[in-house]
């Protein structure tokens, strides 16, 4: 979001179609302590389901895919609600011990392309509920 804009930015700005009509990003929330997370989902030809968790202030970012069905060679699975669990039982706990190394654990049997990064652009969650935590990240903007 530009600084110039009229108005500020939502969690209901960020659910948005971002590839033509068949992929995008919804159900952002707020995990507290600076966190956010959202399913970015795809759905042409085949259907794709990943869920984003977000640090805001370091730009920590683990991404897990929960459920696909004919998006290439790999069998059809769908694990949404196995993911969900590991994820809730973590919102629910202290969060020194929520950390993406131990949730990424915890999903690397159930879940699919666990990955860690750190991203350097801040993302739409972030933007809405915690723009005092961008520090050098590059602001984010809806495409428009």
């Amino acid at each position: 979001m530009l600084g110039t804009q009229a108005h500020a930015l939502t969690l209901v700005d960020c659910t948005r179609t971002t590839h033509i009509s068949h992929g995008g990003e919804a159900d952002h929330m707020d995990l507290g302590e600076g966190r956010v997370m959202w399913r970015d989902w795809w759905s042409q030809e085949g259907t794709a389901t990943t869920f984003i968790l977000a640090d805001c202030a370091s730009g920590e970012t683990l991404s897990a895919r929960a459920a696909e069905e004919n998006m290439g060679a790999r069998h059809a699975f769908d694990r949404t609600g196995d993911v969900m669990a590991v994820l809730d039982r973590h919102q629910s706990g202290a969060r020194v011990f929520a950390t993406f190394p131990r949730i990424a654990d915890d999903l690397g049997n159930i879940a699919r392309d666990v990955v860690i990064s750190t991203e350097v652009q801040e993302n739409c969650a972030c933007a809405a509920l915690y723009p005092e935590l961008r520090g050098d990240k590059t602001e984010f903007a809806l495409a428009g």
